[in-house]
């Protein structure tokens, strides 16, 4: 078994036992489409229902996403000095404000940390990334200019992790194909019937009085 298979059966693993305690939050409604899920092919290669609620698709769909950059990260370092540099520098320049998603756990990662207006046109006093935005640090001083073949170089690396990111997500959807039985098996036993219950719950309310 490869380093990608172990990696993907233990995001598995992790997500199975979340899967385990998951309760449906109440339904609130988001204009916003989550960029992280929509159209993503970890949920295709996962099996998972399309009807299936995003909280539990997003828990899985990051924990995969987490393998490939965790990977992609490792080749820029090793192989890609350039590109390297210029993430570190826009790092570094981070290290010190406030992140509000930092250290959230893989069912929260990529969401928005910030709720929307129950009401349209009542904006929040604050926001949490209003509060990001007035505790970032200064920009540090701009650096020379890139040179043409710097330019050039920079441009060839980002395709290079480009590459190394498609390859890696390939392997990442057909090392999860192998989990689709328990994957399904997971959703039909502990999502479907709490799903079926909200359901159940709302026919109920929805009926005229008799």
């Amino acid at each position: 078994m490869g380093l990608i298979d172990r990696r993907v059966g233990r995001a598995v693993e992790a997500w199975l036992e979340w899967v385990s305690r998951w309760e449906p939050a109440a339904y609130r409604g988001r204009s916003r489409i989550c960029r992280r899920c929509t159209g993503s092919p970890v949920l295709i290669a996962s099996g998972i229902p399309a009807g299936t609620p995003h909280q539990v698709k997003h828990a899985l769909v990051s924990r995969v996403q987490r393998i490939v950059d965790k990977v992609v990260d490792d080749y820029t370092e090793e192989h890609l000095p350039m590109l390297h540099a210029e993430l570190r520098g826009a790092d570094m320049w981070r290290v010190g404000g406030y992140d509000p998603a930092a250290g959230l756990d893989p069912e929260y990662d990529g969401l928005d940390p910030d709720p929307e207006p129950t009401e349209a046109g009542q904006p929040f006093l604050f926001t949490l990334a209003g509060l990001a935005a007035e505790v970032q640090p200064e920009e540090p001083l701009p650096r020379p200019p890139l040179s043409a073949e710097e330019k050039q170089q920079l441009r060839r690396e980002i395709e290079l992790a480009d590459l190394r990111a498609a390859d890696v997500g390939n392997e990442v959807c057909f090392a999860l194909m192998g989990h689709r039985p328990r994957i399904e098996a997971a959703i039909e036993r502990f999502v479907e019937p709490q799903v079926r219950a909200m359901l159940d719950e709302l026919s109920r309310n929805l009926e005229p009085p008799a």
